[in-house]
């Protein structure tokens, strides 16, 4: 009985702290807010097959480049992976292109001095402020985060049973999801809602539905060659996608050889199998 009443306190116990995780990792909303859920979409790269759409990731480094890059910094991601066969596949003329567009502060080799020069396809693309303080100060005071990562790094959680759910399905799109749920969520704060200064609000937002960032996308201000509709819906996704295709670039290499593996791993249980049986047909069970 001691036993069991211990394994109920301790039963309480595991109750309570995940309770306690819970509710520190939802946000306080105000009276009136609401949290939005995030919406599934239909991604190229998911699934065990999936791939990046390259047409579409090179509709994203233009939204990037076009918006989001003024503010935000994507320094893990070198330009040279714009020619990625599974990626933009961008050309090596283009990529030298797009790398001379940006200026690279540098150390001379010669006199030790800092001097400013063309980035070349070895380069990382450069942040948009010399220091993080320079880019708060320009940002009403919020730091913008880098989005090398961004799409990995920012998801809504799913709650029970929704993490299991996206295991077994094999989803792992929740954060280009949440991207898009949030370029695509602002709007006027209902009337009972007391308006922040500097802040915008956005009920998709994961801190609590004002965002210091005002709304970075309108319709019409990117204009597509390939014809492709300018709303910022296609924007949202388009630029979701290449921020997925920069926190994750061998994305595809990674499903084809754990396809590979699967495949070993099948023939392998089934060569096992069959050689138990051959070394065991003589013997009773």
């Amino acid at each position: 009985m001691a036993r069991l009443a211990g394994g109920g306190v301790l039963v309480r116990r595991l109750a309570l702290s995940l309770g306690l995780c819970v509710g520190l990792s939802a946000p306080a909303l105000a009276a009136g807010e609401e949290e939005h859920h995030v919406e599934h979409l239909d991604w190229s790269f998911a699934g065990i097959f999936g791939k990046y759409d390259t047409a579409q990731l090179q509709r994203g480094l233009q939204v990037y480049r076009s918006s989001c890059g003024l503010c935000h910094s994507m320094n893990l991601v070198a330009f040279r992976s714009l020619g990625d066969s599974t990626g933009p596949h961008m050309s090596e003329e283009a990529v030298k292109q797009i790398a001379s567009e940006y200026t690279i502060a540098d150390i001379s080799n010669e006199t030790g001095q800092p001097f400013d020069r063309p980035a070349v396809p070895a380069d990382h693309f450069p942040p948009p402020f010399p220091n993080p303080i320079a880019a708060a100060v320009a940002n009403g005071g919020a730091y913008p985060p880098d989005f090398s990562l961004i799409a990995k790094a920012r998801a809504q959680h799913r709650g029970f049973p929704g993490f299991i759910v996206d295991a077994f399905a094999n989803y792992a799109e929740n954060g280009p999801d949440y991207i898009v749920a949030l370029l695509t969520g602002y709007e006027e704060p209902p009337a009972s809602v007391e308006p922040v200064p500097g802040k915008h609000y956005n009920p998709v937002y994961l801190a609590g539905n004002w965002i210091s960032m005002p709304p970075p996308l309108s319709d019409g201000m990117i204009t597509y060659a390939d014809g492709s509709p300018e709303t910022v819906e296609q924007y949202s996704k388009d630029v979701a996608a290449f921020l997925m295709w920069a926190a994750e670039p061998h994305l595809v290499e990674r499903k084809q050889i754990g396809f590979r593996v699967m495949i070993f791993i099948a023939a392998l249980a089934l060569l096992l199998y069959l050689t138990k049986r051959k070394l065991w047909r003589n013997v009773e069970h």
